[in-house]
């Protein structure tokens, strides 16, 4: 059964990647800073195939243990899904240094850390999948997003290069971008504001985190063997 680590595992999408991941008969590894109740009804169900590891990836000291002892407890890894990530927003003339420092180290050097750790499995088997989760923040732009978006888009340039150094190994490497999703990390886009995104669909509708988790099945999946390097956009037209 192959491994497949999912950072930021315990809620929103993470979770539904979990999920769906679990239904595709892998082995999932859900790290995220503590468990909750929702993921632990899982576990219950699929006690032979999910783990809980927890870790906060604010901490980028640790990562390199981190990803031993996962070598340690549970074998050679098959697939990363980089899906933690902090979303704060402000404008950037007011926002606090210490903020942009928090973010930046979770959502690019904390992923970019565990990928260089949890890589060298993957080269050593001569298959592996490497799927990182930006955002249409990263092409579109957004007022009072600067920081985090600026944090996905590095995720982009990161995907394609490393796409080239892993490839002839048979390690595929991708980014998946999502739009506008209902998930914790936007809670605040209600009446007018969410209104005005789903007329930006074509299909008059946000994309779901069961749509997201889909495009990241696939691309790790077998049928996936032959696209590295690109950037999935999931978000139901918006960006069209």
């Amino acid at each position: 059964m192959k491994i497949v680590v999912v950072t930021g595992g315990t809620r929103g999408l993470g979770l539904a990647i979990v999920k769906k991941l679990l239904q595709e008969n892998y082995r999932v590894i859900a790290i995220g800073r503590t468990s909750n109740s929702a993921l632990e009804d899982i576990i219950e169900l699929y006690s032979d195939q999910l783990l809980f590891e927890a870790y906060d990836f604010n901490d980028t000291t640790g990562i390199h243990t981190l990803a031993q002892r996962l070598a340690k407890k549970h074998g050679r890894i098959y697939g990363l899904v980089n899906n933690a990530a902090l979303g704060h927003d402000g404008i950037l003339a007011t926002m606090h240094e210490k903020e942009i420092s928090e973010l930046l180290r979770v959502n690019i050097e904390a992923p970019i850390l565990l990928t260089k750790y949890l890589l060298r499995p993957m080269l050593l088997n001569g298959e592996g999948r490497i799927i990182n989760v930006s955002s249409i923040m990263a092409s579109t732009g957004f007022s009072g997003l600067a920081v985090y978006g600026a944090s996905k888009a590095a995720l982009g340039g990161f995907t394609r290069s490393l796409a080239r150094e892993v490839g002839k190994a048979g390690v595929t490497v991708n980014t998946v971008a999502p739009g506008y999703m209902q998930t914790g990390m936007t809670e605040s886009l209600q009446g007018k504001k969410l209104e005005t995104i789903k007329r930006r669909s074509p299909l008059g509708a946000l994309a779901e985190v069961d749509d997201v988790a889909s495009g990241i099945i696939y691309l790790m999946s077998d049928a996936a063997a032959r696209i590295t390097g690109t950037t999935l956009t999931i978000d139901a037209g918006s960006t069209a």
